[in-house]
């Protein structure tokens, strides 16, 4: 027989669990089904010295917040982990583990059928909570690496001791790139990183944390359809920055004097040569621009509120690359092991439903569809840019429950989603 549910969520994390936690309040009857097990993607797929680039204090789900005593501080990997599953453990959501769901359709008769690995199911609303990281991005031509090199993706490195001995290639310095990069760099390794587009903040800025001060302008409060970059912006790398040790920035140019080196975008690889474009210069210029701008806005924030706060010399350059290096021959540079950490792609082959663009994301109004009944949840730039953060993830799951709400007859029709 078939399962029936008026909501199916599909993903255990802090999306479905958000989203459960609002059904749960709602008597809205749902089930969430989880693959793996609740949050395990926090300790599975992240390295041994993994922190939160945002400060503890911004850890908030509904009905649930940080209450350890250090709220400025930025939860490890195993903290993260046991603040969501213990977020779990406060309302008791409907989750069933290792169930995986392999298909879900429009039904003929309305709501959706959902195929799962325990048989089936047919929801009048389904939520889709996986997230935007599914499959990792690695080059065709990394297939043309010597078979002697370690190969793996920033989801799978966990510690410097784990690679062979010898000198290590990051490619991408996007927030995992840039932080493995340090550990590795810190472990006393011999790091080569390949540099992009990806934009620097500085981790404090005139007496307080800059998640501090954006939080304050209301930066993670604009919408897209509000900001000047649009949808674009769901497209965006974030910004590298590090919340170890009581957090610091990540300065790629003071790694650079201290033995790291750094290269332009990878172009390809020929005959056992690295290609790389000239563009590594570029790339700090406009990493360290736009820390600067984050800067300009936080200043002129102070300066109109009135706030009294410590004047702060600006940041100044302390490496530039004599010249670029667009060639490095593999067999002769000591390069053992590559950490590909150049992002993922999504994966919705088991959703039958016409709500994806041409490069296969979601189309959606603040995880609002256009297939009546079909929702997602816990997507970079869902709404805001602080969507992907637990507040964010917290205000989005609220949005959305009052959506379900409305179409489910609970809510009365005049109902206003704030």
């Amino acid at each position: 027989m078939t399962e029936q549910h008026t909501v199916v969520v599909i993903g255990g994390g802090q999306a479905g669990l958000s989203i459960s936690w609002h059904l749960v309040q709602r008597g809205i009857d749902h089930v969430v089904l989880e693959r793996e097990s609740i949050a395990h993607e926090w300790r599975d797929s992240r390295w041994d010295s993994f922190t939160l680039v945002t400060p503890n204090w911004q850890c908030t789900l509904p009905g649930y917040s940080y209450s350890g005593g250090d709220p400025d501080g930025f939860m490890n990997r195993e903290e993260t982990y046991q603040f969501v599953r213990g977020y779990a453990d406060t309302f008791d959501p409907p989750v069933r583990e290792g169930v995986t769901v392999v298909g879900v359709r429009q039904s003929g008769s309305g709501g959706f059928d959902v195929d799962t690995t325990e048989g089936s199911m047919h929801a009048d609303h389904v939520v889709v909570a996986v997230g935007g990281y599914h499959t990792p991005v690695v080059p065709r031509f990394a297939e043309r690496l010597p078979a002697d090199i370690t190969q793996l993706h920033s989801s799978q490195y966990r510690s410097a001791g784990e690679l062979p001995a010898g000198e290590v290639l990051v490619v991408g310095n996007g927030q995992s790139g840039a932080q493995i990069a340090e550990d590795l760099h810190l472990a006393g390794r011999t790091v080569h990183l390949v540099t992009g587009g990806a934009p620097r903040v500085a981790r404090f800025y005139r007496g307080r944390d800059c998640v501090a001060w954006l939080h304050d302008m209301g930066t993670y409060d604009v919408s897209i359809a509000d900001h000047p970059g649009g949808l674009g912006k769901r497209e965006n790398t974030n910004h590298y920055v590090t919340g170890r040790d009581g957090g610091r920035d990540i300065d790629l140019r003071a790694f650079a004097l201290t033995g790291m080196r750094l290269y332009g975008r990878l172009l390809d690889v020929v005959d056992g040569t690295l290609r790389f474009a000239p563009t590594l210069e570029s790339s700090l210029d406009a990493a360290d621009a736009v820390n600067e701008s984050i800067k300009d806005s936080i200043d002129a924030y102070i300066d109109r509120v009135g706030i009294d706060a410590p004047r702060e010399e600006r940041y100044v350059p302390v490496w530039r690359p004599e010249r670029e290096v667009t060639e490095l021959e593999l067999p002769t540079s000591g390069i053992t092991s590559v950490v590909w950490s150049i992002g993922f792609r999504t994966d919705y082959r088991w959703l039958r439903a016409g709500v994806f663009d041409g490069e296969g994301h979601p189309t959606h109004n603040r995880g609002v569809t256009a297939v009546s009944g079909l929702y997602f949840l816990g997507l970079p730039w869902q709404h805001t840019w602080g969507s992907g953060r637990f507040a964010g993830v917290a205000r989005d799951a609220e949005y959305l429950a009052d959506r379900i709400e409305l179409e489910a007859g609970v809510l009365p029709a005049t109902a206003t989603l704030a």
